[in-house]
C-alpha cells in the first residue's frame, strides 16, 4: 500500500509542476506588444499575438500598440505680429519602440505629460514665427505638418511615433475677441457711411444735371414755341394787311364779326356801352356807316 506522504507528495508537486507552467505562459492580444522582464530588467518585446512561453522568473508587461489620443489643453501663444492666440490642439501617436518607451517613461499616463510638454514647446516654437492671418487663414494645413514634424522629432528618443497633430482652434483671447469685433464693427460703419456720402453726392450731381437739362430743354421749347408764334403771327399781320390793302371795307366787316363773336359767348352778354357807339355799326347798317354818312354821298 502507498503511504499517505507519498500522496501528499505528489499533489504538492503536481501543484509546483502546475503553477511553473502556468507562470511560464503568456498571452499577446493582437493589439498589444509585451515586454519580458527578468528581475524588472527588459530582456525581449514579443509582438506576434497568441501564446508565448517565458522563464517562470521572468515578468511581462502589456503595451498598446494601437494609435493613441493626446489631448491637449487650450494654450495661449504669441504670433509674430505680437498678438496673443488661444490654441486648441491634439495629437495621434503610437509606441514603435517597447523597449526604449518603457525605459524612458514607462506609462501611458507618463507619456502623455511628456508629450504635452513637448507639444506645448513646439506650439510656440512653430506659430511664434508667423503672423495671425496666416496661423488662422493661410497656412494652417502646414504649420501642422512643421508642428507634427518637430514633436515626431523630439518623441522618438522616447520610442514613441507621432501620426497627427491637428489644431482644432486657434482663436483670440475672449477680450481681444470683442475688441477686435468692435473695431471691425466700428470699421464697417464708417464704408457704410461713408457709401452713403458718395452716394447721395451721386444723387445730388445726377439730380443737379437732369434739371439742368430739363430748364434748357423747356428754354429751347419756349424759344422754339416763341419763335413759332412770331412767325405764325407775322404771317397772320401780312394776310390781314393784304386783306385790309384789297378790300378795306370787308376787312373791318370780318374784324367786326370776329369781335362779336369772341364777346358775345354764351353766359355773358352784358355790355356797358352806349347805343351809339361804333361797336356796333354793323347792327343799324350793313355797311358799317351811319345813316347820315351813307347819305352824303348820294347827295
Amino acid at each position: 500500500m502507498r503511504s499517505p506522504v507519498t500522496g501528499i507528495v505528489s499533489l504538492i508537486v503536481l501543484f509546483i509542476v502546475l503553477a511553473v507552467g502556468y507562470s511560464s505562459m503568456f498571452t499577446v492580444a493582437q493589439t498589444e506588444q509585451t515586454i519580458v522582464l527578468r528581475f524588472g530588467e527588459p530582456v525581449e518585446v514579443v509582438t506576434d499575438p497568441g501564446l508565448h512561453f517565458k522563464a517562470p522568473w521572468n515578468s511581462v508587461i502589456n503595451v498598446d500598440k494601437r494609435i493613441l489620443d493626446l489631448e491637449n489643453p487650450s494654450q495661449e501663444v504669441i504670433a509674430s505680429d505680437q498678438k496673443r492666440l488661444v490654441v486648441d490642439a491634439f495629437a495621434r501617436y503610437r509606441i514603435k519602440n517597447a523597449l526604449r518607451y518603457y525605459t524612458s517613461v514607462g506609462s501611458i499616463q507618463a507619456a502623455n505629460l511628456q508629450l504635452t510638454t513637448l507639444l506645448n514647446a513646439a506650439l510656440r516654437r512653430v506659430l511664434g514665427e508667423v503672423t495671425f492671418i496666416t496661423v488662422v487663414r493661410d497656412e494652417r494645413e502646414k504649420l501642422m505638418a512643421r508642428i507634427r514634424e518637430q514633436l515626431d522629432k523630439e518623441a522618438d528618443g522616447y520610442g514613441i511615433e507621432v501620426v497627427d497633430v491637428r489644431i482644432r482652434r486657434a482663436d483670440l483671447p475672449e477680450q481681444n475677441s470683442q475688441a477686435v469685433y468692435d473695431r471691425m464693427k466700428s470699421e464697417r460703419q464708417r464704408e457704410a457711411a461713408e457709401f452713403r456720402a458718395q452716394g447721395d453726392q451721386k444723387a445730388q450731381e445726377i439730380r443737379s444735371k437732369a434739371d439742368r437739362e430739363a430748364t434748357v430743354i423747356v428754354a429751347e421749347a419756349n424759344s422754339t414755341a416763341e419763335q413759332t408764334r412770331g412767325a405764325g403771327d407775322a404771317e397772320r399781320n401780312r394776310l390781314f394787311a393784304e386783306a385790309y390793302g384789297k378790300d378795306k371795307d370787308f376787312f373791318a366787316f370780318y374784324r367786326s364779326m370776329t369781335a362779336y363773336e369772341n364777346s358775345l359767348r354764351s353766359g355773358d352778354t352784358r355790355f356797358l356801352l352806349r347805343p351809339d357807339s361804333e361797336f356796333f355799326r354793323y347792327f343799324g347798317n350793313a355797311n358799317g356807316k351811319s345813316p347820315d354818312a351813307a347819305a352824303a354821298p348820294k347827295q
